[in-house]
Formats: structure tokens, sequence, C-alpha cells
């Protein structure tokens, strides 16, 4: 149940910033006013379901990855529902149908096993296969999110196609970006023109997967724009994009507090309420450092990106989560003054890849979730010891 305060907002805490998120949206519905193209939100990013009344009105609809975040799609945004996954077997099929306007294919055998029989048997849903470019533009040391790496099993090379009927086929599907402007989606278009140029005028959608940074202030939507119409008119496909953290991208905070401050070697380590194997675990995956911000006693709480937030300062501490894990750290830090017992921190960007991912390891409390709404906390869930319990029995 929905709830408003104007006290100090509780910790832990998710906090989405409706007017940022606004922003981003029309952004993106911007590009999709310019260039005609479906844009859809990828769930698999960002999934707060209470949030997609408002939208609605900004996207077309959602991509999913499982019959779970189909089920979400179809019945809490509704629109269009496109599904992708490496594999499925005969019972998530049969879910992916009931849900899914489109479903693109990881491989020839799942094509040939799902696809194929269900579209003779007079399927209305659009099939399309998910193709590798055999591209990559991601920068080192990232091929935990590269598709095209060497050995990657997401999407079929142009060897795996021969004597295959496009026929059959209504769309190619690819996804080789992450966090990247328009410059790397030219360059990877080349490369898809490449391989399957004899192709995509036989289809009648592609899908350029998510990864761009539509909402960053340096990406050019312009370049962008020119790409989709260049897509659209070369091979007379509709084109598709799938953003995810370009929707609520610097539109959400993890707000925690200092349970402790210690001295561990040469280093002052804080100990937060957070964890970020359980709450923010794309800091070690990625891995990134993402900002903070100290929130003075008394103060407003400020929101993603706001200077009212101390960041830098001569005080060092490293920030550590209060699981178990000696690696449960987040990173190095600079502070305006020693932090403190009872300090509040407020992280930033912490929208996307993180609700999504939680974990209750070492029965660790869960965040409450929250939006900022004309300036007031709405409370949206807040996890409870039967959270935790239901999950293992």
């Amino acid at each position: 149940m929905e709830t408003m305060t104007n006290q100090r907002p509780i910790s832990p805490l998710y906090i989405v910033d409706e007017d940022r998120l606004r922003a981003n949206l029309r952004t993106l519905a911007a590009v999709r006013e310019r260039t005609g193209c479906r844009i859809l939100l990828a769930l698999k990013a960002f999934a707060l379901w209470r949030l997609f009344p408002q939208m609605r009105a900004y996207l077309d609809g959602v991509c999913v990855s499982s019959p779970w975040e189909a089920r979400l799609g179809r019945e809490e945004f509704g629109g269009y529902v496109h599904a992708y996954g490496p594999a499925c077997d005969d019972a998530g099929f049969r879910e992916l149908e009931k849900y899914c306007d489109a479903i693109s294919f990881n491989s020839r055998s799942q094509w040939e096993r799902f696809a194929r029989p269900a579209r003779r048997a007079g399927s209305a849903v659009s099939y399309g296969l998910r193709v590798n470019p055999e591209h990559s533009t991601q920068p080192p040391g990232h091929a935990l999110y590269d598709p095209c790496r060497p050995d990657s099993h997401l999407g079929l090379r142009r060897s795996q196609c021969e004597g295959m009927d496009f026929g059959e086929i209504d769309g190619l599907h690819m996804h080789t970006l992450c966090e990247q402007g328009a410059e790397a989606l030219e360059v990877t278009l080349d490369a898809l023109h490449g391989k399957f140029a004899d192709i995509l005028p036989a289809m009648r959608w592609l899908n350029l997967g998510g990864g761009h940074h539509i909402t960053r202030g340096d990406y050019d939507v312009d370049l962008l724009c020119r790409l989709i119409d260049r897509a659209r008119d070369l091979y007379g496909v509709e084109v598709i994009l799938e953003p995810g953290e370009a929707v609520v991208l610097h539109a959400g905070v993890l707000l925690c507090t200092v349970l402790d401050v210690i001295s561990a070697g040469n280093r002052e380590v804080a100990v937060l309420d957070i964890s970020c194997t359980c709450h923010m675990p794309d800091v070690l995956e990625m891995p990134y450092r993402p900002r903070v911000a100290l929130m003075e006693r008394g103060g407003s709480f400020p929101g993603a990106d706001d200077p009212r937030g101390g960041r830098e300062g001569r005080h060092a501490v490293r920030l550590a989560g209060h699981s178990c894990l000696a690696g449960d750290v987040i990173g190095d830090y600079a502070f305006p003054r020693p932090l403190r017992v009872g300090d509040r921190l407020a992280f930033e960007d912490m929208a996307h890849y993180t609700m999504v991912k939680t974990t209750f390891f070492n029965g660790v409390r869960h965040p409450s979730i929250a939006v900022r709404r004309d300036g007031r906390i709405v409370m949206l869930r807040e996890f409870t010891y039967e959270d935790y319990k239901s999950r293992l029995g």
C-alpha cells in the first residue's frame, strides 16, 4: 500500500524520482516520434511495475527474457511484448506464447523446435532470430557484458545460418551494446550489414536491443535518429529499441546509514546498513564505482546528482556492506568530514539493475522502495522477515 511521508526517510531505502524518470521518458518519446520506431522498456533492468501507468504514454511496451517477465509485462504494462531468451522448454514456450506479440529465438534448434511448428499451427505471434554481428564495441574488462566476445553463446553467427529458410522468419534481433553511444551503434550496424545485408530486406522488423545510453547528457540523439531512419529506409523494416538503463538513468538513489566506523589496517572503514553484494551487485560484477552524497543531519533529501549532498573532501574512508562476505566493499571515498555512526549516505544512479537483482543473502534486511513525487516520499513497499522466510520454503 502506498503511504506518504514528510518525515526523514527510513533506511535502507531505494527512491525513484518521478520527475527525473519523466524527463528520460520524454527524451525517448521524442526519438520515437521523430523516427517511428518502437521503444520498449527492458524489464531486466527496471521492473518497478507500480510506475508502469506513468510510463505507458511514452513507451510502446516491454521486452522480456522469461515467462514471468512476460506475464508481468502483459498484465501490468500492456502494449507490445517482445521476448528473447537464450533457451526455453516446452512449458516456458507455451507461457511466452500466451503473453507475447513477438519472440526472438537464440538458436536454430530452438527456432525449429518451437517457432516452425507454432507458425504452421496458425500462431499469431511474430517470430524472429537473434543474430551475432561478430563485432565487439566493448572496452577491455567488459567481457561479462559483451555478447560479441569470441565464445559468446548469444545469437547466431552468419556461418550458422546457412541453409535456413528466412522466408519463415519475421525479424532479426541483435543486442551488442552496454552503456554506449550512437557511434557504437553505427559501427555495429555496419557490421550487421556486412553479415546479413542479403537477408534483412526480407524481414518485417529489426530489433536493435538495448545498451543505448540515449538519456545521457552527451548522447548523440540526432545520430541515433539518422541510423534508425537509414535502417528503415534501406531494409524496409520496423526498427525496435529496448533501452533499460536509459529509461531510469540518474532517476534513483539508494539511501543508507553508517552503522559503525572501524580501523582496518591503515584504512578507516564505514560499515553501512546496505550490502554491495545484496543490493547493488553490479558494483562487484561490472565493476564500477557509484557516486555517493553525504546527507547532513536535518538537511533535505538530495536526489540523484543533486549538489546539496557532499561528495568530495580530504577525509578518506572505505565504504563496506554489512554482510559477512569479505569482499562486500563498495569502494574508497573521501568526504568533507569524518563519517560518524548514524550518518546518512545516498548512492546515486541506483534505479537500474538494483531492485531486479537484489538477494536476501545473510538475511540482510532488504531496502524498502519508494518514489519521490511532488517533493514528498511515497512508500511503495517495505520488506519483512516473512519475505525472507517465504523464499526458503
